[in-house]
């Protein structure tokens, strides 16, 4: 550790991390004991001290050696929550005028050297000031105490407190802890905050004064698995996804346990504890808020832009005032200027709808109209129908946004013909696709055959085949609800644009009402009936890449494959460990937005259940994904492009990575974005780890990687390709994943949201209707044949289910005033390590030089699938926004 040179005393770096063990109660201000723990800090300044001095008796020198003690004085900067301001004040503004406010426990790096215990405790009171927020103390610090390692605070209000930092001052020098963190009140529980040193160390290296320490905070952290957790811990364990139903209140609301089973496999998520259904004792009760720990919760900033208040608070408010207004639940779209109406002229609000609340929860979507009082809930138009109102109907767009649209994760290479299913024929039906040879040739023009379009990889396939066709008869059976399994081939054109071809919409075979399979491919004839019931077929294939993308590429994928990966971080890495501290800032607020997405989104009825269409089984959909296709190796953006065909690699396993298609915009950007980290990672890890067997004899890595592999994806724990973390590389490789899936991966998914969905025709989350051809359907036939445009209108989302749709989409594409973006701010701990530093400062310029990569590339014409006529620039993974619905930039963490 650093020491900086005083006249008398040395003065040692400060604290950074979060934790908490119990002590014994608070002594008097000034004395000295051994005692406990706490949490995350910066840099501080703290006195080491050895001076001994000389007697002169009766003429003679005896050699008395008297330790000098330093006066060090701390400031610490906090603030109670803003919703608690007033909260118990009086009895707290009694105990700051008595001095009783916040305990402060310096901790030595060093043991004894006489006893080898630890050093006593140096310990003092912090005053309130006149400083709103501030308090101050001053310690007598002995010379010989050694650096100090961390500080503990006790809160004695009774109020939790966040501390911003703690600043140590002596002889003229300062050394700030960086803390961000909550403190709960001793009231509530007496364990201490401990705060430790920002210089990381690997368990080896700990100083042995914070040995014991450290181990004690992580035993907090675990807790010990049983009862209710309460609001103010911070307490990580795992639980299976049994709280989406909620069978007590309706039992039509009975959901599967996702996690645990062979049937249903899924990650774990935060445990609560809550008591159980007593109409279903798997299931847990869904009173009250869902817990996570306490220093997950979203800012102050987030809580009053989003979070609690637009989710919670904001869409169940807004949603009912607005039924009656629509006259009917189910109403459809009279014709598409009603769509269009939406954003011109808006929802008239009348004054009981009480739009002043409304307004701070959408306030992009709520206008006065001019010169009038009136107000109207009037949507933003979306990019891409501000550029082109008409670019949703065509085929090029359709294309397009397979690769640089909502859901560019999706799109496959085609490397086998014919075409053919892998489920039980059995069951489901002739498991040989319907889209021919003499299908696909047609549409080429027939200047290629199949074989030969084949070898020259320009064949694509979207194939929602099987993912979809268990569930096709059990989506049938809800209300206004249908669908298909579908499988759509696209052409590589020379240009490096895709073509569609041929869409084939598949309803398998029932055996309860004995209907045999049905099957059609959809091509885009010369006639008005074919070219109709092809844009018929593409609405049915936008639905399904809409829904695929909500519950497997956003919410499975980042949101609840994450979780466990912060679980296991905060349980068995040190707020000490170098991993800890790079991987925490992409941790940030995933726990609280996974909270709020199980109480209003994902959960039976929320608004996933009831504005898309998979309804009832939308999360049993997503655990049939979790099993059949999720790989951690495979969430690395190179392996998967590889695995989908779209990349190759030249040379071997380190060769040189070639696209596909050249101009594959996700892909591109995304390397940049991803090698950027991985040499960021690579940097890092080189600093804190010099050899393969420093990476394979670290217990809290090895630790945290075997209980994210068979706790925290406790259904895949047996898989062969879960990497082994047994040198820098793999090290460097897993970290470098986890990094892209919660900044890159998430951005990609989710910040274009409104711009692509927000004109809800172009990616419609349900379609009410069965295609009017497939058989026994004549009635359909003859009212589309009379007016198919009322048919397509038909198909599409009702008026309740698009506005509950486009103002969620508003609100999840939205960025934080407070956002933290991928290279624009170092973590305290980073900038105390010069090494650490360096790097990040050339990870930081790089991700400046990838912002102008990407303007270069938006206003190139040759790359035409982000550069056109009335063409959407593809912006989502370009690193750097402003708040708000940007439709750019790069969060280090999945936060929305």
């Amino acid at each position: 550790m650093m020491h900086l040179n005083l006249k008398h005393p040395l003065v040692l770096p400060g604290h950074q991390g979060n934790g908490g063990v119990g002590s014994s109660p608070a002594p008097a201000a000034g004395a000295r004991r051994v005692g406990a723990s706490s949490s995350a800090s910066r840099r501080h300044v703290m006195p080491r001290i050895s001076c001994s001095a000389t007697e002169e008796i009766g003429g003679a020198v005896s050699a008395a050696t008297v330790e000098k003690m330093l006066t060090v004085k701390a400031t610490v900067e906090a603030s109670p929550a803003i919703g608690q301001m007033y909260a118990a004040r009086g009895l707290d503004d009694i105990g700051d005028l008595l001095g009783k406010t916040l305990l402060l426990e310096l901790v030595s790096s060093e043991l004894d050297p006489k006893t080898g215990l630890e050093k006593e405790r140096v310990t003092a009171f912090a005053h309130r000031t006149l400083v709103e927020g501030r308090y101050e103390a001053e310690f007598q610090v002995p010379a010989s105490f050694g650096p100090v390692g961390a500080v503990l605070v006790e809160n004695e209000h009774h109020r939790e407190t966040f501390i911003r930092e703690i600043k140590l001052v002596t002889g003229g020098d300062a050394v700030t802890f960086d803390c961000n963190s909550w403190v709960h009140s001793k009231f509530d529980n007496p364990e201490k905050r401990v705060f430790f040193t920002l210089k990381s160390f690997l368990p080896s290296e700990t100083p042995k004064g914070l040995e014991e320490l450290r181990k004690k905070d992580l035993q907090t952290l675990r807790g010990d698995g049983r009862g209710e957790r309460k609001a103010f811990e911070r307490v990580y364990d795992y639980d299976v996804y049994n709280d989406l139903g909620d069978p007590d209140r309706n039992p039509a609301h009975q959901r599967p346990v996702l996690g645990g089973s062979a049937e249903y496999p899924y990650p774990r998520r935060c445990r609560t504890g809550r008591a159980r259904a007593s109409k279903d004792p798997r299931t847990e009760r869904r009173d009250g808020h869902v817990y996570v720990p306490r220093d997950e919760w979203f800012s102050e900033v987030k809580q009053l832009t989003f979070g609690a208040t637009t989710l919670r608070s904001g869409l169940h408010a807004l949603l009912p005032m607005l039924r009656p207004m629509l006259t009917e639940k189910e109403l459809r779209f009279p014709h598409f200027p009603a769509i269009d109406d939406l954003y011109s002229d808006g929802l008239l609000l009348p004054p009981e709808t009480g739009f002043a609340a409304i307004g701070t929860v959408v306030p992009r979507m709520v206008k006065m109209v001019e010169d009038t009082t009136d107000h109207v809930l009037r949507f933003e138009v979306p990019g891409m129908v501000e550029r082109d109102r008409f670019s949703w109907f065509r085929d090029e767009e359709f294309a397009r946004q397979t690769l640089a649209g909502l859901n560019p994760v999706c799109i496959q290479l085609l490397t086998e013909f014919p075409i053919r299913s892998k489920l039980d024929p059995a069951v489901y039906g002739p498991a040989e696709s319907a889209i021919t040879r003499e299908v696909l040739e047609k549409q080429m023009g027939g200047n290629l055959t199949v074989e030969e379009a084949l070898v020259a990889r320009q064949l694509f396939i979207l194939d929602y085949h099987d993912v979809f066709l268990p569930y096709v008869h059990r989506v049938r059976e809800q209300q206004a609800a249908t669908l298909y399994g579908s499988r759509t081939v696209f052409f590589l054109t020379d240009l490096g644009t895709l073509m569609p071809l041929a869409i084939e919409l598949t309803r398998p075979a029932s055996p309860a009402s004995k209907q045999p399979q049905w099957k059609r491919v959809f091509t885009h004839g010369p006639d008005a009936t074919d070219a109709w019931l092809w844009k018929l077929a593409k609405a049915h294939v936008l639905t399904h890449d809409t829904g695929y993308h909500q519950l497997v590429s956003h919410w499975l994928r980042t949101h609840c494959c994450v979780e466990p990966y912060i679980i296991a971080a905060n349980r068995q890495l040190s707020r000490l460990h170098p991993v800890y501290r790079l991987l925490h800032p992409h941790f940030r607020y995933t726990m609280e937005i996974n909270a709020l997405a199980r109480e209003s989104l994902i959960n039976a009825d929320g608004i996933i259940e009831q504005a898309f269409w998979p309804g009832r089984y939308s999360m049993e959909l997503s655990s049939a994904a979790y099993g059949a296709t999720w790989r951690f190796d495979m969430e690395a953006l190179p392996n998967d492009l590889v695995r989908r065909g779209l990349a190759v690699r030249r040379g071997g396993d380190d060769g040189e990575l070639e696209l596909t298609i050249k101009d594959y915009p996700y892909a591109h950007d995304g390397l940049l974005v991803w090698d950027s980290i991985r040499r960021w990672a690579a940097d890092y890890v080189g600093v804190y780890y010099k050899s393969d067997e420093a990476v394979a004899g670290d217990p809290e890595l090895q630790a945290f990687w075997e209980e994210v592999r068979t706790v925290g994806h406790a259904d895949k724990k047996d898989e062969p390709w879960w990497p082994v973390l047994d040198t820098r590389r793999r090290l460097v490789e897993t970290l470098t994943t986890i990094m892209w899936v919660t900044s890159g991966h998430h951005s990609a998914v989710n910040f274009g949201q409104y711009h692509y969905g927000g004109y809800f025709p172009n990616r419609p989350t349900t379609i009410r209707k069965k295609m009017p051809v497939e058989e026994s359907r004549d009635d359909e036939m003859r009212r589309f044949m009379a007016q198919p445009e009322a048919t397509l209108l038909d198909m599409l989302p009702t008026q309740m289910q698009a506005i509950t749709v486009m103002t969620t989409l508003d609100i999840l594409s939205a960025h934080s005033p407070d956002e933290e973006y991928m290279g624009e701010h170092a973590e305290p701990a980073w900038q105390a390590e010069p090494m650490v530093k360096a790097a990040f400062e050339k990870f930081a310029g790089r991700m400046k030089e990838i912002e102008g990569i990407v303007d270069e590339c938006n206003i190139n014409p040759e790359l035409r699938n982000r550069c056109g006529a009335g063409i959407v620039p593809y912006e989502l993974l370009k690193p750097f926004s402003k708040p708000g619905v940007t439709g750019r930039g790069i969060p280090n963490s999945i936060s929305i």
